[in-house]
């Protein structure tokens, strides 16, 4: 069969930006030929962080639908025009969407994703797949994580155990072998992003400096890998709904039991945090954040028993959480995979050219779900 052209839009859990590829599809490779990076508008990105946090509306809901699906046209038009596609050419766009509740495992389970797929095919022509997640969800599965099917497609060519990593705003990893495994190990970049943003008025930190000029606080360690999300066995998914600045602000607050006096607090000043938790330096906390980061995930990889881990995402590049990766697990190699910012994005594609083919996703083992399933509703 001769290859399709797909778009592929990632939008992830850090919110710092719209990832579009272009790719070359057939039943046996995905290749990238194009991608783009779209900036997400601070306001957008605030109003987003500020749903999640319970501040909404019904009308805020709608808007924030309208707003996306306006964000994901734009950003597509700008690789269009950038690399003079033919929008004809495409045969269509996996949309990802944003993120905003992801809640597997309650009474009425659901996920939820935002950007009206209706926008994107009125302004660009292309046919739209989107609403991947819900089906999964609705034969029981976690609908989440997608990655590990697509990297079962595009890894199965190595000839060692291998495991693949993606630290996003979440982690999650696959591990290829007779069954595929694959599940989210916690948080990836989402609290370093949140407190250095909160401390430093940054989006992230580079490199993991300001993170290296403090210290680990063990204690406090012990008490974050304590969580019960660390410690449940798999099919496992989480998100913004479970790590976040209530979640860290939690345990910096459980004073005694981590080793503080109960009157030890901080107001905000360039040392402390601020007011009401105990006193700690916000570069110790962003140290042992990057300590839980690089621990939730090398204990998984571990578990493994695989020879090699390929770590992508935009984690991949914080070379001082790489580096503590490696010393984790000083047995296993550690490498860096190919288009590793891409690799989110490109996996929609794929889905998209999965859905419009009516071929099931092997995604079962993984997700927990009943069975396999065609996945994504169509918007023509």
């Amino acid at each position: 069969m001769q290859a399709e052209k797909y778009i592929g839009i990632m939008s992830g859990t850090s919110l710092d930006g719209v990832d579009v590829v272009l790719c070359e599809i057939d039943s046996g490779n995905c290749t990238l030929i194009y991608s783009l990076e779209y900036l997400m508008p601070r306001e957008l990105k605030n109003d987003i962080l500020s749903m999640i946090a319970g501040k909404t509306t019904l009308e805020q809901v709608g808007q924030i639908d309208q707003r996306l699906g306006l964000l994901f046209t734009q950003a597509v038009g700008a690789l269009l025009i950038r690399e003079n596609i033919d929008a004809s050419s495409i045969k269509a766009i996996g949309l990802h969407g944003q993120t905003l509740w992801h809640e597997p495992n309650g009474e009425y389970p659901f996920s939820m994703q935002l950007g009206d797929a209706n926008i994107i095919t009125a302004k660009t022509g292309i046919p739209v797949v989107a609403d991947f997640r819900r089906k999964d969800v609705a034969l029981g599965g976690q609908g989440a994580p997608f990655a590990p099917a697509f990297h079962e497609f595009i890894f199965s060519n190595i000839n060692t155990s291998v495991s693949i990593v993606n630290i996003g705003g979440m982690a999650n990893i696959t591990v290829l072998g007779e069954k595929l495994i694959g599940y989210d190990t916690g948080c990836g970049n989402v609290l370093l992003d949140m407190w250095i943003q909160k401390h430093q008025n940054v989006a992230y930190d580079k490199d993991g400096t300001w993170a290296k000029s403090g210290e680990v606080d063990y204690t406090l360690l012990d008490a974050m890998m304590a969580d019960d999300y660390f410690l449940q066995p798999y099919p496992k998914s989480t998100g913004r709904e479970k790590f976040n600045m209530a979640w860290l602000e939690d345990i910096l607050r459980m004073g005694t039991s981590c080793g503080y006096p109960h009157d030890g607090v901080s107001t905000h000043n360039s040392k402390g945090n601020h007011e009401g938790l105990p006193l700690r330096k916000n570069e110790d906390v962003q140290r042992t954040l990057v300590e839980l980061t690089a621990l939730s995930i090398s204990n998984e990889v571990l578990k493994s028993g695989c020879d090699v881990a390929l770590l992508c995402g935009g984690g991949a590049k914080n070379s001082f959480l790489v580096e503590r990766i490696k010393a984790l697990m000083l047995n296993v190699e550690v490498a860096i995979a190919q288009n590793t910012d891409e690799i989110e994005a490109m996996t929609f594609a794929w889905l998209a050219y999965k859905r419009v083919h009516k071929e099931e996703v092997n995604l079962k083992d993984v997700t927990g779900a009943s069975d396999n399933a065609v996945l994504g509703c169509v918007y023509l």
